[in-house]
């Protein structure tokens, strides 16, 4: 009789395993507690993977030999504890598929804020250089998914806290740790050490033939790199001047001393030479460049895919100028946090765009960037009370909007020429939006309908 897999979950991670694990020979169970979206039911259904939904029958959980589980269903949920309780092996996603890739190399990347930046970058700089390589994990399809089309020689992996917190073997051939910092803390029992540990899991596997890039800015990250013994070959990056490290910024040059293996080299890559803008992406940029450099990708082909890189829509996004002043969806930063770098990053006046559903926001952190950089704040939520207290009487000009269009509008009113207006809300987009996606896509459309508007009246 063939093992018997269940898979928890039927999301994008869980239907990937759901068919790796079939065309690996698994009797393959799938159980999800909510409804499936269609398009996961329809692949389920054409693949012949047996499944159940809008709840979980546990006598058909319980009797699996392995559990694959979706990274959003907690440890603490009551059907995994007793999976746990019976000693029934529960990993996730990310470590199934790893499983079953025997020559590829993996690039697997972590950190509270510029995951999905470095991702997306790492993967273009391979795949304009020729690699046949795959782009997955916490971004676009699942790692299970991708290994079950077959064929990918590298896979660039975005991997979650809640990812790694089910790894038993999986080592990546490179691992990226950007940054940490508090986030997600009601899985960790609201200790952020706990979330902390569970990051550097992607390192606990590693030995002398991988390499482990991280950045020395963060503190939590310096801190655990000093305290453990990592097998691995070291790469530190700086947004500031340290020739000590692998690679840093100096006098608008990424500089990179490139040790691994058998080469050694020096680089300096004008900042003119890259598309993305604040220091955090110089960092992002540094990690997606090293990457690459450990993949044998040649500088020069570096170089060329820098210079037409596309960073994700909503992540520091330019959108049009209209009367001089540029316009830029940053609609992604959803913590304090992302709005520092943002800020950080711009180097003109600001009118900043704000809010939604706080979070237990902590401004005292971008207090400092906001009074040197920010003329005005247009707050853009149902409920701004909390922007409008703490800055209210730190700014000439507070104003508040509850659309797109009218936060729009009031910046155009705001903004100078050579200013930018600088959608960062620090917030979830829950009471005016159906996710930050929408939200952004609403600024967009308001901007253009402005420009058009503005034009309009020129002519």
């Amino acid at each position: 009789m063939n093992e018997r897999i269940v898979i928890l979950g039927g999301g994008e991670s869980g239907v990937g395993a759901a068919i790796l694990a079939q065309q690996k020979g698994y009797e393959v169970f799938l159980s999800d507690g909510s409804a499936l979206a269609p398009d996961r039911r329809r692949s389920l259904k054409s693949k012949k993977i047996d499944f159940e939904e809008g709840g979980h029958t546990e006598d058909l959980v319980l009797n699996a030999s392995l559990v694959v589980k979706s990274p959003g269903i907690p440890d603490s949920a009551p059907l995994v504890q007793k999976l746990v309780a019976k000693e029934i092996p529960v990993i996730s996603e990310i470590e199934f598929a790893y499983r079953f890739i025997e020559k590829a190399k993996v690039i697997a990347i972590t950190g509270t804020n510029g995951k999905t930046t470095t991702s997306l970058l790492t993967y273009h700089l391979l795949k304009t250089a020729g690699y046949h390589v795959a782009l997955g994990g916490n971004i676009g399809k699942s790692l299970a998914g991708l290994v079950a089309e077959g064929g990918y020689h590298y896979y660039v992996v975005e991997v979650s806290s809640f990812q790694l917190d089910g790894i038993v073997n999986f080592r990546p051939d490179v691992a990226v740790i950007l940054n940490i910092s508090p986030d997600h803390l009601d899985r960790y029992d609201y200790n952020f050490n706990n979330y902390v540990s569970s990051k550097f899991r992607i390192v606990e596997n590693l030995t002398n033939e991988q390499a482990f890039i991280y950045c020395v800015d963060s503190e939590p990250v310096s801190e655990q790199v000093n305290r453990r013994k990592i097998e691995a070959s070291m790469f530190a990056m700086s947004a500031s001047k340290n020739d000590k490290l692998s690679a840093y910024l100096k006098d608008e040059h990424l500089i990179f001393n490139y040790q691994y293996k058998q080469d050694d080299a020096k680089y300096q890559i004008p900042l003119s030479e890259i598309s993305l803008i604040g220091k955090h992406n110089m960092v992002n940029s540094m990690a997606a460049i090293l990457s690459a450099l450990t993949m044998s990708v040649p500088i020069e082909k570096v170089l060329k895919g820098l210079k037409n890189f596309k960073n994700a829509p909503h992540r520091l996004e330019f959108v049009r100028e209209i009367d001089g002043a540029a316009y830029i969806n940053d609609s992604k930063a959803t913590n304090v946090d992302s709005v520092y770098y943002a800020l950080d990053g711009v180097k003109a006046d600001i009118v900043w765009i704000a809010g939604g559903v706080d979070k237990g926001n902590d401004y005292s952190h971008i207090e400092r960037l906001v009074s040197k950089k920010v003329k005005a704040l247009v707050c853009m939520g149902k409920d701004n009370s909390t922007l409008v207290e703490y800055f209210g009487g730190k700014l000439n000009s507070v104003v508040e909007a509850d659309s797109a269009d009218q936060a729009v509008e009031l910046a155009h009113e705001l903004a100078d020429k050579g200013d930018v207006v600088l959608l960062s809300p620090a917030c979830a987009s829950f009471d005016l939006f159906s996710n930050y996606e929408d939200r952004g896509d609403k600024f967009k459309e308001a901007v253009n309908a402005l420009g058009k508007k503005v034009k309009i009246n020129e002519s």
